[in-house]
């Protein structure tokens, strides 16, 4: 039975997560290296920590535990976020708090309050591909801004703006990752933090900042406040925050949250009772614990230390196996190296090419709404141990030779190749176009 008559437009418009999509081959594909998806490593979860307190959760007794929960969350919980977010600068009241089924149902809860069909959500160029995801499945018109080497163009974000308004269109809000963003691993520059709530503030609509990596700054980071969060100057209302704390401690407990205006916040309760009706109780407890027994404040220097060492291993490897072919803008905290190759590289073709010799990545393409990016391609470093990163990258790096031979070949009788490389840096400003 054919069921496409069936299906609802937004339905029609769905496509496959490209980063879900490499996770279901690696499972197929045996001893192949995952360089695609944005997991912690599972050597950094506290296990021994969240064996004690669920054993300790479970031998209450206590129903609650195990039982339907408030919409808005766990209140305990709720009390330990507004200190986490105080650590981070911001202040916000019980009024302005919801927990969420991980930061994807934030996305999903901002799309579904915030647009209609047919309104503008603005991303950068590349933007992450969940919130891109949640903002097409309600029918919305996403438009992309581009970056520079300290994040997001404020020029070009006023001349996308100037010509959405022109074409009559209704831009709702700008969705931003100041802190080592989701594929780039850019870091948004302190000044133009401000300038960006001014930006916001001048064309009248909402920042939807999502922060999952401010808490994994590495030291190249001259200083700490270089993550401060843009909802932390936020005084007119103007921002909607996420956060969450997979990262931190573990995705598979799945707590996020929002902070938003209360009157924000209100809406995305109601729309939250719609979808799980609350998130799970026990795993609201545990975190609840973590934060409460100091597990979490004991995670982030560990996490800031494996990570920075998986950074510089990767990007050794990249240096050593494709220097002068590859280039990359340092990542100064997070999860990902985003590289570009030489312009005749097709990153289709070469993840081809690459899954046979053993190795996955996710094709930079699929982080631009505009169709470009096709020569990019996400490297992700936080998984993998040290000796699988510089396996996987020696086999990707045997994978890029082999495809520009089979170009320069393919172009041989003319007389000119159309491979062109570059001098590969760990300090190079990625061309986004």
């Amino acid at each position: 039975m054919n069921y496409d008559g069936y299906l609802s437009r937004a339905a029609v418009m769905m496509r496959e997560s490209a980063i879900r999509k490499m996770g279901a081959v690696s499972a197929r594909v045996p001893d192949v290296i995952s360089l695609a998806p944005g997991y912690p490593s599972p050597d950094t979860f506290p296990w021994q920590d969240f064996r004690h307190i669920t054993d300790g959760l479970l031998g209450a007794r206590d129903a609650s535990t195990l039982q339907y929960g408030p919409t808005r969350g766990f209140r305990p919980l709720l009390d330990a976020i507004r200190g986490v977010l105080r650590g981070r600068g911001i202040e916000a009241s019980l009024e302005e708090l919801l927990v969420t089924t991980g930061s994807q149902q934030g996305l999903d809860l901002v799309a579904r309050v915030l647009l209609d069909p047919g309104d503008v959500a603005l991303v950068e160029l590349p933007a992450y591909t969940g919130a891109m995801a949640a903002f097409r499945n309600v029918q919305a018109e996403l438009a992309g801004v581009r970056q520079d080497a300290d994040g997001i163009d404020l020029d070009d974000l006023d001349r996308v703006m100037a010509s959405l308004r022109a074409e009559g269109k209704r831009v709702r809000f700008l969705y931003v990752v100041p802190n080592f963003q989701n594929p780039t691993g850019l870091l948004l520059a302190r000044e133009k933090r401000r300038q960006l709530l001014d930006a916001a503030r001048r064309h009248d609509i909402l920042l939807v900042e999502d922060d999952p990596y401010g808490e994994l700054y590495f030291s190249d980071v001259a200083e700490e406040s270089d993550t401060r969060p843009i909802k932390a100057d936020d005084l007119d209302g103007r921002v909607v925050y996420l956060s969450s704390f997979s990262k931190t401690l573990a995705p598979g407990y799945r707590v996020a949250w929002i902070a938003a205006p209360s009157a924000l916040a209100a809406k995305f309760e109601i729309a939250k009772q719609a979808t799980d009706i609350c998130t799970g109780a026990l795993d609201q407890r545990v975190v609840w614990q973590a934060i409460e027994r100091g597990v979490l404040a004991a995670q982030g220097p560990r996490l800031r230390t494996v990570y920075q060492h998986k950074r510089t291993v990767m990007e050794r490897a990249l240096q050593q196996h494709a220097g002068g072919l590859l280039t990359w803008p340092k990542p100064r905290g997070g999860f990902f190296v985003w590289v570009t190759a030489p312009a005749a590289i097709d990153s289709e073709a070469l993840l081809s090419r690459a899954m046979r010799h053993g190795v996955l990545f996710v094709v930079g393409s699929a982080f631009f709404v505009d169709g470009s990016g096709r020569n990019t391609l996400r490297l992700a470093f936080s998984a993998p141990s040290p000796e699988r990163i510089e396996e996987g990258v020696r086999r990707l790096s045997a994978a890029l030779h082999e495809e520009l031979e089979t170009l320069r070949q393919g172009v041989g009788s003319a007389g000119t190749s159309a491979v062109g490389t570059g001098g590969a840096s760990s300090g190079t400003v990625t061309p986004t176009g």
